[in-house]
């Protein structure tokens, strides 16, 4: 993004009160690269976008198999996320041990001019900020600006937060530094991007792109982006 008068430092000040306020930072501060798969996943998906998995069989392999945090971030959608809710909130009844299940949607946007996505992460559900980006489908025109969508992230009182910055046709430094500018609340920093079935981070360009969110002061997410029938790999 251009460089202006200054005034894209505003919206990294309102960045900082929206992400230190909201609940779901202090799990994220946790976030580490033995975080996942076990412990905490914050980007996976269902049959309601691109996955294999019931939204219902997801959550029961998440309480299986012990995830004390998670969100589904199906593409332009959380239907999945009420079914999910009501299921946990019945085991919670039974005495059961559950996982505490997060909001999430997953958004494309332009980021200087290049196709990314942005994982909206412990947002109000239905709020209209984010009914442009509810229809299955990527918006068009402004709304798919990623200042747009940070921004609406925001008015919903969720966390925004770029997804996989290592995949994209632009290198994760400048992505990321660009995010940061426009008020991003984190990067995935951990990911597999050699996408094997057992998900295991990918040590160097993890390490490279935890580092540069630490020294921006972003917070770190992980998370195995399976869309296949197992929440341990791709």
């Amino acid at each position: 993004m251009p460089v202006g008068d200054g005034s894209e430092k505003k919206p990294l000040r309102e960045l900082e009160m929206v992400s230190s306020q909201h609940p779901l930072t202090a799990v994220l501060q946790e976030v580490g690269p033995d975080s996942c798969p076990g412990d905490l996943n914050f980007h996976c998906h269902t049959i309601c976008s691109d996955g294999s998995l019931e939204p219902l069989r997801l959550i029961e392999q998440a309480t299986t198999r012990g995830l004390r945090h998670l969100a589904v971030t199906d593409h332009h959608s959380y239907r999945a996320y009420q079914p999910m809710r009501d299921w946990l909130e019945q085991r919670q009844k039974a005495g059961e041990e559950v996982p505490m299940l997060w909001s999430g949607m997953e958004i494309s946007c332009l980021l200087r001019g290049c196709l990314v996505h942005v994982l909206a992460l412990g947002f109000e559900l239905n709020h209209p900020a984010l009914k442009p980006y509810n229809f299955g489908d990527a918006a068009t025109g402004e709304a798919l600006r990623a200042e747009a969508v940070i921004q609406a992230i925001h008015e919903a009182g969720g966390l925004a937060v770029l997804a996989h910055p290592g995949r994209y046709r632009l290198g994760h430094k400048e992505l990321i530094a660009a995010a940061a500018d426009l008020g991003i609340d984190g990067g995935e920093a951990w990911y597999d991007y050699d996408m094997q079935t057992s998900w295991r981070p990918s040590p160097l360009i993890c390490q490279a792109i935890d580092l540069q969110l630490l020294n921006l002061g972003l917070l770190r997410t992980c998370g195995t982006d399976s869309h296949g029938i197992d929440l341990g790999g791709r």
